[in-house]
């Protein structure tokens, strides 16, 4: 999108602080500033990337392997026992921050993320087209 520094970058460099809630080689784990519910943390890879597709597989297994530690994390100290993991890519769908980024926010009472969900319905021949592209660019290494 930009060869402009994020936030998220001035983080990473040093620029900026944050509270740290994990760290390793390829991710860091940090409490939102503007949270939606105490606890919610946004969880980065090192890896300078916008979008989620743009990540290398190494970048991708880290985001993975520490997720679920970062949710029970979450859960342990915020008391939730419910929480939502959300990731955006794009200004249309509501990406803020050009750095790849998950957010872990704990459900808690009438605080958490609130979702307006309108689901359509799936119809045969478009679910076939859709698979059939699907499969393509995976065969082509999507």
């Amino acid at each position: 999108m930009s060869d402009m520094a994020t936030v998220f970058d001035k983080i990473l460099s040093g620029e900026i602080p944050c509270h740290r809630v994990y760290e390793d080689e390829q991710v860091l784990a940090f409490l939102d500033i503007s949270p939606l519910a105490p606890g919610h943390t946004l969880v980065i890879p090192k890896q300078r990337k916008t979008f989620l597709h743009e990540l290398d597989d190494e970048s991708a297994a880290a985001i993975g392997r520490v997720l679920p530690r970062v949710a029970r994390a979450v859960m342990a100290a915020s008391g939730a026992t419910e929480y939502n993991v959300l990731q955006n890519n794009g200004r249309g769908a509501h990406q803020a921050v050009f750095h790849v980024h998950f957010h872990v926010i704990p459900k808690l009472e009438e605080r958490g993320l609130g979702i307006d969900w309108r689901p359509g319905a799936l119809d045969a021949a478009e679910a076939r087209e859709l698979l059939e592209r699907m499969h393509a660019a995976l065969a082509d290494g999507a």
